[in-house]
């Protein structure tokens, strides 16, 4: 088993591509699509791949979709736990206006899972032995309890295991409820956190402290984007600016954020350099085309030019 180990109860197949103008009610003409496997925790497990480390992922897969979806991972080499399940997998398209540099993002919503499925995800994680971090990423789909990863909460905390939580909407409430490791929100995500209709940069500082001091997690990355990144800890507040780059699309930024930070603790990094790979993961990512997750070269290159700001 690897160190870091990956849970997405919602994968997909990220299909992009583009085309000159998107026109209303005309038949358009695409380029050749560019399939590649995607969803939270998959997209971490890859960039960690492509950063020279190594995450066993776990994850549900049915249908041609998920047998696809499957051979697409296994040509990655990424190291899997698959639950076969009864819906196919879901699919999402990515398009680029060429005539504007616009991309256009198509989220399909995933199949049903039932209970037995979502179940054996659960029991694959209860019989991980020698993993340090488990990283649950992504959406939900229908079937799947809100209360979902609060549940791992409870199972990391019995098996030692430190819980990395990426995720949105009623099922991060739940998990900053039940206290993890470490929560990875946006400024969206953490306001909703607070049960706030919105926050300022500027009041971010306060809300993260906040957060550590309700003991929602022992350690809150804060996305701002391509500003950067603030990270706290019950003694650190850090904050590290996103590097100029020249951005091609944003499709997995905040992955390939999570991927280097993780990765860097379990390489016995500290806080403030896991912080500023982190962010030079996250900004080397949106340098790329399409779905196309963070290329290692960019990622060290970048990383020399972050400077952290106490």
């Amino acid at each position: 088993m690897s160190q870091i180990v990956t849970i997405t109860f919602n994968p997909c197949i990220d299909k992009s591509a583009m085309v000159a103008k998107l026109i209303p009610e005309k038949k358009l003409s695409c380029s050749e699509p560019h399939f590649e496997p995607g969803g939270g925790g998959i997209n971490v497990a890859r960039a960690i791949k492509k950063l020279g480390g190594e995450a066993t992922a776990i994850y549900p897969a049915g249908g041609y979709t998920g047998d696809f979806f499957n051979e697409l991972l296994a040509k990655e080499r990424i190291p899997s736990i698959i639950v076969d399940v009864e819906n196919p997998l879901r699919e999402n398209v990515i398009m680029l206006e060429e005539s504007s540099n616009n991309q256009f993002r198509f989220g399909f919503p995933g199949a049903r899972l039932l209970e037995h499925e979502w179940q054996q995800c659960i029991d694959a994680i209860d019989e991980i032995t020698d993993a340090e971090y488990l990283v649950a990423s992504g959406s939900l789909p229908e079937g799947v309890p809100d209360d979902i990863f609060a549940r791992l909460a409870t199972i990391s905390k019995k098996k030692n295991l430190k819980l990395v939580v990426d995720t949105s909407k009623v099922a991060l409430k739940h998990a900053a409820n039940e206290g993890v490791y470490m929560l990875k929100p946006n400024l969206t995500e953490l306001s909703s956190i607070l049960g706030r209709k919105e926050l300022t940069i500027g009041e971010v500082i306060t809300a993260g402290k906040e957060i550590i001091a309700k003991k929602s997690c022992e350690v809150l990355l804060v996305s701002l984007g391509e500003k950067g990144a603030i990270l706290f800890t019950t003694d650190k507040d850090l904050k590290a600016s996103s590097p100029k780059v020249e951005k091609r699309s944003t499709v997995g930024a905040g992955d390939s954020m999570v991927a280097g930070f993780v990765l860097s603790l379990s390489q016995g990094k500290i806080f403030e350099d896991a912080l500023r790979y982190g962010v030079a993961c996250g900004a080397a990512a949106t340098m790329n085309p399409g779905t196309e997750l963070c290329d290692k070269k960019d990622a060290d290159a970048l990383f020399q030019r972050i400077v952290i700001e106490k």
